[in-house]
């Protein structure tokens, strides 16, 4: 005869009346513990219930054109089986223009009020709460039943990772801005953000965080890949072949910010990017500036390495604009230059810090990915490369990192720590992100309760497999 074991309603395993009487007086023995009976090997995966999550993932980037937005149904069986992801609603909402004169006029002047910044603040995640509600009201789902979670980065205000390359008294700190609290309250759901915050208190620079999910879409057992995402910040994740966890991600230097500032300069504003590369193609470049600006303490810095607008702003543009037109350059020119410090720092980047036997493909994402000026001079440095989209695997362009504070949304809320990535100071694992509570916060809590069911904390593991199902993005 065989007698089940329960735990908390859920069946375990069989056990005779023998092995269950010495368990029972191992139990009562205060050197052994009976726990070492009952491991999450021998457990049947269904410990709990399925876990079923529907996420807004949003990124406000730092070209500051906008705000992108995702809508994800996350589902899992057990806590041992595979994670499954499915993109329900994708959609791009632009920047208040008054909100955003607000934010570049701080950036760009580096001084401010704490009056100034509380304002900033609550305008932003009020900026955020309107792009959500118009999101769920232009595609069609019910806020409130249909989410249970909201998460993402608002603005970047200051991002400081590598204080060594800086004069003064500084040190490693990051501040984006958008109130989780206005949120969550105008919302009525649970929010999410300070992703890049929990990733410095765990020693490492809080960008560019989304190694962990290109690896899980894309990793392969025999082709070396990269995701290549060129915003206003260009960085790159990289994915040797075979293992999951090998993934490592940094950024490379400017991508958009440094183009989109020389095209405000000389349109007076009127123009905010260069569109399709129109400006750049009709220029010629001036080599001996880019390798002059390449020659420069951050492109040649070792990996890890992050940067942002307090490296390269629209004064570091506006200045090479100014000493070329000095020369008798023109502004198409200047544009042809600065872009081409875009494309060649990405291609000096992978030479020097890719795979050493190269890789395979890379699969681009961001606004940059449609200037034609970068990926073509891409495609000549690396011609044994095949370089495609990021929607060849069904998800938008600009969605990715949008998508990818979805799945931190989510982990952070399950309580689970992310895959760390190699080349980092820290491989120290940790849950990242901070939650504000919405009014379905003991529904979600109840829920993801019971998913992990009497799972031992101490057996949590990062997700390692996970299986992107089709888009239902119109």
């Amino acid at each position: 005869m065989l007698v089940n074991i329960t735990v908390s309603g859920f069946p375990l395993l069989k056990l005779s009346p023998t092995v269950l009487s010495a368990v029972s007086r191992a139990s009562r023995h205060p050197r052994v513990a009976p726990r070492a009976y009952i491991m999450p090997s021998a457990v049947n995966q269904s410990w709990g219930s399925p876990l079923s999550l529907k996420v807004i993932g949003h990124n406000a980037g730092t070209s500051m054109d906008g705000v992108d937005l995702v809508h994800v149904h996350f589902t899992q069986d057990s806590p041992v089986a595979p994670l499954n992801m499915q993109l329900l609603h994708y959609g791009e909402y632009p920047m208040p223009q008054k909100v955003k004169k607000r934010v570049m006029k701080l950036i760009k002047e580096n001084k401010t009020t704490p009056e100034e910044m509380a304002i900033v603040n609550i305008e932003l995640g009020q900026v955020i709460a309107d792009a959500v509600k118009s999101f769920a009201k232009d595609q069609g789902f019910d806020l409130e039943r249909e989410v249970d979670l909201i998460g993402g980065q608002g603005q970047t205000i200051w991002h400081l990772p590598l204080p060594e390359l800086f004069e003064g008294d500084q040190m490693r700190a990051h501040l984006d801005m958008a109130e989780i609290a206005i949120i969550a309250a105008d919302t009525s759901i649970t929010s999410l953000g300070n992703f890049r915050v929990s990733d410095m208190a765990l020693g490492r620079q809080g960008c560019p965080l989304f190694a962990a999910l290109d690896s899980l879409l894309l990793n392969h057992p025999t082709l070396n890949r990269a995701v290549q995402n060129i915003g206003g910040i260009a960085n790159f994740s990289i994915l040797p072949k075979g293992k999951v966890e090998g993934c490592y991600d940094f950024d490379t230097g400017p991508g958009n910010v440094f183009i989109d500032a020389a095209v405000r300069y000389f349109t007076d504003g009127q123009q905010e990017y260069d569109k399709d590369g129109a400006m750049g193609a009709k220029g010629t470049v001036d080599q001996a500036i880019v390798d002059e600006i390449l020659a420069g303490p951050y492109f040649v810095h070792d990996i890890p390495k992050t940067t942002g607008r307090e490296t390269f702003g629209d004064r570091m543009a506006e200045d090479i604009c100014d000493k070329m037109l000095a020369k008798g350059a023109t502004p198409e020119d200047c544009v042809a230059t600065i872009t081409r410090i875009t494309a060649q720092s990405l291609a000096d980047a992978y030479e020097r810090w890719g795979p050493k036997d190269g890789v395979d493909e890379i699969y681009m994402g961001g606004g940059g990915s449609y200037n034609p000026n970068i990926v073509n001079y891409l495609k000549q440095r690396m011609p044994k490369t095949r370089i495609t989209y990021v929607d060849e695997t069904g998800i938008p362009i600009g969605a990715k990192e949008a998508l990818g504070f979805a799945l931190l949304t989510h982990e952070c809320f399950v309580g689970r720590p992310m895959i760390v990535p190699k080349n980092t100071e820290s491989d120290k694992p940790g849950v990242v992100g901070q939650i504000q509570p919405g009014r379905n916060m003991h529904r979600i809590r109840q829920a993801v309760a019971q998913f992990w069911g009497d799972f031992p904390e101490e057996d949590i593991r990062c997700t390692t497999k996970m299986n992107l199902l089709p888009s239902l993005c119109r």
